[in-house]
């Protein structure tokens, strides 16, 4: 790697008309997913490595824990691996420690970030506290503060697309965020059909029912429903389902905004875009924290996905504000 070897709630968008405070809290426990570990993540991590990587997380604000865990799945084996520069000694590209810090590298974070107590006196990059956090500090370094730019970061830390993408497929997995997501859209239908009236003025929440109401659909080029959507036919019929009207294109829906500052944490019902600002080819509707709603490519259905598993964010807008 560059530095080693190897390798985002929101609340509701602001503008709520005629919502009860008790039918704001209903919402917002939905769709706080926080970061707990899932079952296959219980069955794989040592528990002291859980934790750490966990604790690590906070030292990087938008930095989830499974994406530390997922480096050190895909290093070590959570500092597992029988092989050499794992508990002592180097690799052949010069790397030690559970998460496959380069001596230079690690002296580098640690000289710019002094590490929390709990670990070798003088910091380790084979102490699992140490590297752990001292991953965290580069990735943040690199460019996962506040989500700006995760994939930048991760590439960083393994400079190759293979890498990039098998760290986030197995952050993934360890994270339970995907399936209570997909669970969370029904409970949002529910909780709407039982209480229609204190929801009524919230487009960006009657948006987001709307989306999840199409799960499942296929992916139509150019397709507005019937049978099935693209990205941006399924985002401007969910808003459209709200009384908004947006333009057709990714395109044209990104240049509409109203566009939010840079790492600008997705709320529920933001659009996200993905690309670059003259040339945005994906959009899909977030329901809080790293989750949207999308329509994402041909024979692949409208479903839930982490953003993040997108290399090219390019930000994102709030059209209900």
């Amino acid at each position: 790697m560059g530095k080693t070897a190897g390798y985002t709630i929101a609340g509701l968008l602001g503008a709520v008309l005629l919502i009860a405070g008790s039918a704001i809290a209903a919402v917002i426990s939905l769709f706080s997913l926080g970061s707990g570990p899932s079952q296959a993540a219980l069955a794989d991590i040592p528990p002291g490595y859980l934790a750490l990587y966990q604790q690590a997380a906070a030292d990087c604000p938008g930095l989830d824990w499974s994406i530390l865990a997922a480096i050190g799945k895909v290093e070590t084996d959570h500092g597992r691996l029988n092989a050499p520069g794992v508990t002592s000694g180097e690799n052949f590209a010069g790397a030690g420690g559970p998460m496959q810090f380069l001596t230079a590298t690690f002296a580098g974070v640690t000289t710019r970030h002094p590490l929390p107590p709990g670990g070798a006196t003088p910091p380790s990059r084979y102490n699992p506290h140490d590297a752990i956090h001292a991953a965290a500090f580069y990735l943040c370094d690199s460019g996962a503060r506040d989500g700006r730019d995760l994939h930048a970061a991760i590439f960083a830390y393994n400079h190759a697309e293979w890498y990039v993408q098998k760290v986030l497929a197995q952050a993934e997995k360890y994270s339970e965020t995907t399936t209570n997501v997909s669970e969370a859209c029904g409970s949002l239908q529910q909780t709407v059909q039982q209480r229609a009236g204190d929801f009524s003025g919230d487009r960006a929440v009657v948006a987001v029912r709307f989306a999840c109401a199409q799960l499942g659909k296929p992916y139509v080029w150019g397709g507005n429903g019937d049978p099935g959507f693209d990205c941006s036919g399924l985002t401007r019929a969910a808003y459209a389902a709200a009384g908004i009207d947006l333009p057709r294109t990714a395109q044209t829906q990104y240049n509409a905004g109203p566009r939010l500052p840079t790492g600008t944490s997705p709320r529920l019902g933001d659009l996200l875009f993905f690309g670059t600002p003259d040339r945005i080819h994906h959009v899909g509707i977030s329901l809080g924290g790293t989750q949207m709603v999308n329509a994402p490519t041909f024979n692949k259905p409208v479903q839930v996905q982490d953003y993040r598993r997108f290399g090219d964010y390019a930000g994102l807008s709030r059209p209900a504000s």
